[in-house]
């Protein structure tokens, strides 16, 4: 696929995910996918999936566990059967009510016209101290 096929398809997930339309996303990853978003276990979406099935789980995390969530890119880079994004993420904990705000670069990987890996890098720190509080108050 082109450069601008696999452009508009990355934004169209991210329209997607704007909407809460999980299904839409899902629909446009291989049924191997590989989803990696590293950082540490006090966030409850961080790891790394295979499949759409815990795709899913990554994105019922972020439903079951934050509000006001906003996702903004400000630049696309694509080359082949590669996208990358440069953006913003920012939420709120739903448990503490504490903000986050943050830096985010995301790396598609295509195959098939489908989205077959999927590498979120991000403020992990900031998001992690979010959750915290929730950690902090059950003592």
């Amino acid at each position: 696929m082109s450069d601008q096929t696999n452009t508009a398809l990355v934004q169209k997930l991210y329209a997607a995910f704007a909407k809460g339309d999980v299904q839409t996303i899902l629909d446009h990853c291989t049924d191997d996918i590989e989803w990696i978003m590293e950082g540490p276990e006090i966030v409850p979406f961080t790891g790394k999936r295979r499949g759409t099935a815990q795709v899913l789980q990554f994105f019922q995390a972020l439903g079951t566990t934050q509000t006001n969530q906003k996702l903004t890119t400000e630049t696309y880079v694509a080359q082949g059967d590669h996208v990358a994004t440069l953006g913003r993420y920012a939420g709120v904990v739903t448990a503490t009510g504490k903000a986050f705000d943050g830096p985010v670069a995301h790396f598609f990987t295509f195959r098939d016209g489908k989205v077959s890996r999927f590498v979120d890098v991000g403020d992990t720190a900031d998001v992690a101290a979010a959750y915290t509080a929730t950690a902090a108050a059950a003592r």
